[in-house]
């Protein structure tokens, strides 16, 4: 009888490894887990692009471990092209073996693509361990790269673009960044990955604590903000002040800039304070999270350097930088957007038309003269792609600052973050608002 079920049981472990050793890249996938997804940003982006994407795949079952964005200086300052692509070539070595997947998924935006495209023609190994791409708002090819099966996005512009032998898919009525972080780009490329629809294309709430993590970059390089320390403090949602003296957790930041995780509640506001020095101190604030998320990204520049450092600072007022992953439209009324500022409209025509694609808004008070003067945007800003600057007077104080955002498309709804008045001699300020609605 032992003998028997000795003789059984090695059956069954060589029956075990024949199958491992025999399933086929459709075998694999036929299990029900997905594979690895990877994004790649395009100029002066960063992981943030792709995070409420990821947040979404996981409300459609994906792990938050096995999303990943490869970040780059997009100036190649501090890299190489091949630096690259070497460093992709080992973050999807990590992935695979850390999921037993077959190949990745992989996706770009804009100047990503072109990077991606090139990667991909660059060696049949590479093109072989990637099972889909999604060509997102960027280069237009003659064929798929490296012949991987290919979806194409493509918003408002010519209706040239294509990649030929894809599947090519336009939503003209979408800008450039939005693109890459609307549910409808989500739905087309979460079916294109797994041949079904998704369940939702909703960021579904976590009830109870969320875990948070990423990364503390410098803008635009995505160089690690290395030697910072970043304190997370919760905050009274009413006047965006601490709740109490002690951060909640501190990390310290080393050369790749990576923090956490943090167990956080999902409902919560917190203020995530890159430290420089005990004079100069980064403040970034958000919406609440309410779903785990491990491409939380605090943009940030060393004390006097990047764009930054151009917006003139006083004792008397704050200045704030205002992000989101969805283009601001100030010149198309009803169908555009509103973001007011103590009750100040900041959009005009002038400042956010939709050809500007602008996702981040400096405001301040230019010139230091206690007076507003939005009828045109200041030069040094709106000349940078997707940025653009404003002359706001806001008043340093013990009152807090209501920023309140009504998105387009959203039914009226209204996001509201509340922040400190805080003297822009000593402190800076940068919020983030959600790109989708709800």
């Amino acid at each position: 009888m032992k003998l028997r079920r000795l003789i059984a049981s090695l059956s069954a472990v060589s029956a075990v490894l024949t199958a491992c050793v025999l399933m086929t890249p459709t075998a694999w996938a036929r299990t029900g887990d997905h594979r690895p997804v990877v994004f790649v940003h395009g100029f002066s982006g960063s992981g943030s692009q792709f995070e409420t994407q990821a947040r979404r795949l996981t409300s459609n079952g994906y792990r938050m471990g096995l999303i990943e964005a490869h970040e780059y200086d997009s100036l190649f300052q501090t890299n190489t092209r091949e630096q690259v692509y070497t460093g992709l070539d080992e973050r999807i070595s990590r992935l695979l073996a850390r999921s037993g997947a077959d190949r990745i998924d992989l996706l770009a935006h804009s100047l990503g693509t072109g990077l991606m495209q090139e990667y991909l023609r660059s060696s049949p190994d590479r093109a072989a361990r990637v099972a889909h791409y999604v060509n997102l708002d960027g280069a237009s090819s003659a064929d798929p790269p490296g012949a991987v099966p290919t979806l194409a996005v493509w918003g408002e512009g010519s209706a040239a673009r294509q990649v030929g032998g894809a599947e090519n898919v336009r939503f003209p009525d979408q800008s450039h960044t939005q693109v890459v972080t609307s549910a409808e780009t989500f739905a087309e490329f979460f079916e294109f990955f797994t041949g079904r629809p998704p369940r939702t294309t909703a960021v579904v709430e976590e009830r109870g604590h969320v875990s948070l993590s990423g990364r503390a970059l410098l803008f635009p390089s995505n160089v690690g903000a290395d030697g910072t320390r970043v304190e997370i403090f919760r905050l009274d949602p009413r006047t965006g002040t601490r709740k109490t003296k002690k951060p909640a957790a501190v990390f310290r930041i080393g050369p790749d800039g990576s923090w956490g995780p943090f167990r956080a509640q999902g409902r919560a506001h917190y203020e995530f304070a890159v430290v420089w020095s005990p004079t100069s101190v980064h403040h970034l604030y958000f919406q609440p999270f309410r779903r785990s998320d491990a491409l939380v990204r605090l943009l940030t520049s060393r004390p006097g350097e990047g764009v930054g450092a151009l917006m003139e600072t006083s004792p008397r007022h704050a200045n704030l930088v205002i992000n989101r992953q969805k283009e601001w439209w100030g010149d198309q009324g009803a169908a555009g957007d509103s973001l007011r500022v103590n009750g100040l409209e900041l959009l005009n025509p002038a400042n956010t038309p939709r050809t500007k694609r602008a996702i981040g808004i400096f405001a301040y008070d230019a010139g230091v003269d206690g007076v507003t003067d939005l009828t045109a945007p200041i030069p040094q800003f709106f000349s940078q792609p997707f940025l653009t600057g404003m002359d706001a007077f806001l008043p340093a104080s013990r009152r807090p600052i209501a920023v309140v955002s009504a998105p387009r498309g959203g039914n009226g709804e209204r996001d509201v973050l509340m922040v400190p008045a805080l003297p822009s001699s000593e402190h800076r300020m940068s919020l983030t608002f959600d790109d989708y609605i709800g």
